[in-house]
């Protein structure tokens, strides 16, 4: 069992009178991650799968009565999979309002199912917590920094889905698993959603541009669609956790790229197992950009924790001076180049570090990347 380090955040915020959600993409361990809560609580706890068509229809437009009814004298309420309850946003502040003596935790697999439908009734009534796949941290705290080190490669390959980290024997066919069954499924159910075969398409598209910059129309002429879906569908599928986006940083130059984006990818096994490559990082020709891809997921999930409200940018210019990630925390800026190759010198542009002084720089290889994606 591989502990999370977001566990005891969520402990701490439990019985402080207001509703905890835990969003998080499909297979990332959130149910898992309840039922240990469910396990500490023992009988006073109570587990709501809304997969069960029994279970949806009690929590749908349910009235306070029927809720007091349904959890007795349990203290812990469990609402897993929670997008599935139409109106659930309702039930959950029924929850807060009526019945504000038991703690409600509730996990949803896609923001833009639950989200959109909780804001509104639980403002200023909820924590929101973001689970993500399984951090090197959590892998060098539940084995052994040997361990986790020894692995490094293997995790940029296959990536860091909890059952494809528990049972790397199946790690192939788990992975290719995942993506065919579990990736889509909450994606292809959004109305928005008319030519499915176009967002895998898509999906694809991005996944061998990783570390690039993105051009939508570029993206629409390909598919053979118009740039306002493909803006859509990318906007879909960064809002269930599959893709993210960098903006470019500018403050100053003229010559600064500021309309492009890169979209990277939360898993890298993913992104693998779309275009159904698992060779050796060694042999491939895409382990830079596989590298810069990783270590800027990886220290998502670690301002994830740390629950850091920062800005995340990459910088580039006509001339194509550039830096592959940039940080802008409480008024600081930190720079970082990513590095595979030890042997291929890198380092921070000049020309960035002239006009914009930043407060830390760091070139990232395979011998100090615990610096960053720890924050030493």
């Amino acid at each position: 069992m591989i502990e999370r380090d977001i566990e005891p955040l969520i402990q701490q915020k439990l019985f402080k009178g207001k509703i905890i959600i835990i969003y998080g993409a499909r297979q990332v361990g959130k149910t898992t991650l309840v039922k240990n809560f469910q396990k500490k609580y023992s009988d006073k706890s109570l587990y709501l799968n809304c997969d069960e068509p029994d279970i949806k229809d009690l929590l749908t437009q349910p009235t306070s009565t029927k809720l007091k009814s349904l959890i007795g004298n349990k203290q812990l309420i469990i609402i897993d999979e929670a997008q599935r309850v139409r109106n659930i946003g309702i039930t959950l502040k029924l929850f807060a309002d009526e019945i504000s003596n038991v703690q409600v935790i509730a996990t949803g697999s896609s923001s833009f199912e639950l989200s959109n439908i909780i804001n509104e009734p639980l403002t200023g009534r909820k924590y929101v917590f973001l689970l993500t796949p399984i951090s090197m941290n959590e892998i060098r705290n539940s084995y052994s920094w040997l361990e986790a080190n020894r692995s490094l490669d293997e995790r940029i390959v296959f990536g860091m889905y909890p059952e494809i980290v528990s049972k790397p024997e199946e790690k192939t066919t788990l992975l290719k698993e995942i993506t065919r069954s579990y990736l889509f499924k909450d994606i292809l159910s959004f109305d928005g959603i008319r030519k499915p075969d176009q967002v895998e398409k898509l999906l694809i598209l991005l996944a061998a541009q990783i570390g690039n910059e993105v051009s939508y129309n570029e993206l629409a002429n390909t598919l053979r669609m118009d740039k306002d879906t493909v803006s859509k569908y990318i906007d879909i599928l960064e809002k269930a956790f599959i893709i993210f986006r960098l903006k470019p940083f500018s403050r100053n130059l003229r010559s600064e790229i500021t309309k492009m984006r890169k979209i990277y990818f939360y898993d890298t096994g993913i992104r693998n197992a779309l275009i159904s490559n698992f060779n050796q990082l060694e042999n491939r020709n895409d382990k830079g950009a596989l590298w810069e891809n990783f270590l800027i997921s990886e220290r998502l999930k670690f301002n994830n924790i740390r629950q850091a409200d920062l800005n995340s940018y990459f910088w580039r210019t006509s001339q194509q001076q550039e830096v592959d990630y940039i940080e802008e925390y409480e008024g600081k800026i930190s720079a970082f180049e990513f590095s595979y190759n030890l042997i291929k010198k890198k380092h921070i542009s000049r020309t960035f570090l002239k006009n914009y002084e930043p407060e830390n720089t760091l070139i990232v290889n395979k011998e100090n990347f615990w610096d960053f994606i720890q924050g030493s």
